[in-house]
């Protein structure tokens, strides 16, 4: 398998995941509401602002090079769009950058602390890619990234172990050899216990249900709460077929376009492009921009 195939079996894993888990996400009302939006004019499934800012990511690295935090910011503010669902927080703040305000004042106005939600982190896998071959200057990347959004350090730490575990996908580790080294990014105590307690559950082959997995590990917008379950249901379907993670993540409820999106990344570089529905593929919304996406990251990263 080449490499090329896992960069883009990563993106549209998370392009995928969120929009096939985006109508059941929330409430009967958000679910309702994707449903009546949720195609394209040409009846392609549409993404969620999770595809749409790591669109935003990847076409700013190639364009500039290089991680430019203030041109990405422009792109993230200039692609926002109410219909991509994006929370009250970022739509809040990207508003405001697109009126003039600078990122560094916007980044904690909202949170003095800055947001600790999954922001980053679903777009993280974008930051892999690109460090791929620069794993010492991966962990920079990330933070910098983050920061234009999420300064909180648990919202960073979860994009850290998010981007962590797809380089360790993209290099074909084992399921337990990519967890452990997601253990081994974390700093902190919360982190460090869902990581230890997923491994445990890998480990013993105790694959948990999902009402356990959303008691245990989480299901909601805070990074806390949903980077270590996907990583847990990557990790667990990671030689299954895409349809079994898809069908877990909802069981799992809550959050499910995100932590679907963050564990389709982690699926899709250990598995390659060759593994997903090619028909699946061609009904999603500018797949041919996701996949050239993934494939200019290749080429200049």
């Amino acid at each position: 398998m080449t490499v090329l195939s896992k960069f883009q079996g990563c993106f549209i894993g998370l392009a995928l995941g969120d929009a096939l888990c985006a109508p059941y996400e929330g409430g009967i009302l958000e679910g309702l509401l994707w449903r009546l939006i949720g195609r394209t004019s040409d009846g392609r499934m549409r993404f969620t602002d999770d595809t749409q800012m790591s669109l935003d990511l990847a076409r700013s690295l190639t364009e500039k090079g290089a991680l430019d935090q203030d041109h990405i910011a422009q792109s993230f503010a200039h692609s926002y769009r109410w219909s991509r669902g994006y929370g009250p927080s970022a739509a809040k703040l990207l508003k405001r950058i697109k009126a003039g305000a600078s990122w560094q004042v916007e980044n904690t106005r909202q949170h003095p602390q800055g947001s600790y939600g999954n922001g980053a982190a679903m777009r993280a896998p974008v930051i892999a890619l690109a460090y791929n071959n620069q794993p010492e200057e991966m962990e920079s990347a990330v933070y910098r990234a983050s920061l234009i959004t999420h300064a909180h350090p648990l919202g960073i730490e979860g994009a850290r172990l998010i981007a962590q575990v797809v380089s360790e996908s993209i290099r074909g580790r084992s399921a337990l050899e990519a967890g452990k080294a997601g253990l081994a990014c974390c700093d902190s105590e919360a982190y460090r216990t869902r990581m230890n307690k997923l491994l445990d559950w890998l480990e013993s082959d105790n694959f948990v249900d999902p009402k356990r997995v959303r008691k245990e590990l989480g299901n909601g917008i805070a990074a806390l709460r949903s980077c270590p379950t996907a990583v847990y249901i990557s990790l667990r379907f990671l030689s299954s077929d895409f349809d079994e993670l898809l069908r877990f993540v909802r069981a799992v409820k809550g959050d499910t376009d995100t932590i679907a999106a963050m564990a389709g990344a982690i699926w899709g570089a250990h598995n390659g492009i060759d593994r997903f529905d090619p028909k699946m593929i061609g009904k999603l919304e500018k797949s041919d921009e996701i996949l050239q996406a993934a494939s200019d990251l290749h080429r200049m990263f």
